[in-house]
């Protein structure tokens, strides 16, 4: 696929079944969002993947967080379902370093342009996928699983796998203009 149409034509597929990416295609995933801007050479991401029991494993943390929060049972139950939405889902965290060059906004937008560029590997391979966040990125007991020290950030949850809608129409351009200015 060429890299101008798969930016211009990107869109999140929330309807994906297996199979997931695995083996090289799954590799070229990870090593695209090793390939993010990074500043000062930090490396400040880390990924986690979640797929299999991993999956049954993470629901039964979601449904505790959900406990935790005194969700209503439709609230317990959605935090349950919510990792069956795809086979792989890969959890980013913002590793984040003290460095005097390079602030921590910085390397959590690094993080970020990780997660776009795994996404957009996977689309580029026949895959696709969508980038979740919300308020399990925050919560302490997601946080905890995932080893999140103090200055970490959860930027996302990428699930990943087969569309299931193949027909989908091209991506309507917006008008640029109220997004560009001149300096």
């Amino acid at each position: 696929m060429d890299a101008l149409e798969l930016l211009l034509n990107r869109r999140s597929a929330s309807r994906l079944a297996a199979p997931a990416p695995t083996g090289e295609v799954r590799q070229n995933i990870i090593n695209a969002g090793l390939r993010a801007p990074d500043h000062g050479a930090l490396q400040p991401w880390r990924f986690v993947l979640i797929e299999n029991q991993g999956l049954e494993r993470f629901s039964e943390l979601l449904q505790a967080a959900a406990k935790h929060d005194e969700l209503d049972e439709a609230g317990i139950e959605k935090a349950k379902q919510a990792p069956f939405r795809a086979p792989l889902i890969i959890t980013v965290v913002a590793h984040c370093s003290e460095s005097p060059k390079v602030p921590r906004w910085e390397q959590i937008i690094s993080a970020g342009c990780a997660v776009q560029a795994m996404q957009m590997a996977a689309l580029a391979q026949g895959f696709n996928g969508i980038w979740r966040t919300g308020a399990w990125t925050e919560h302490p007991l997601v946080r905890e699983a995932f080893a999140c020290r103090e200055q970490d950030e959860i930027v996302g949850f990428l699930y990943l796998g087969t569309p299931q809608l193949k027909a989908v129409a091209k991506v309507v351009a917006p008008d640029s203009t109220p997004f560009v200015s001149y300096f």
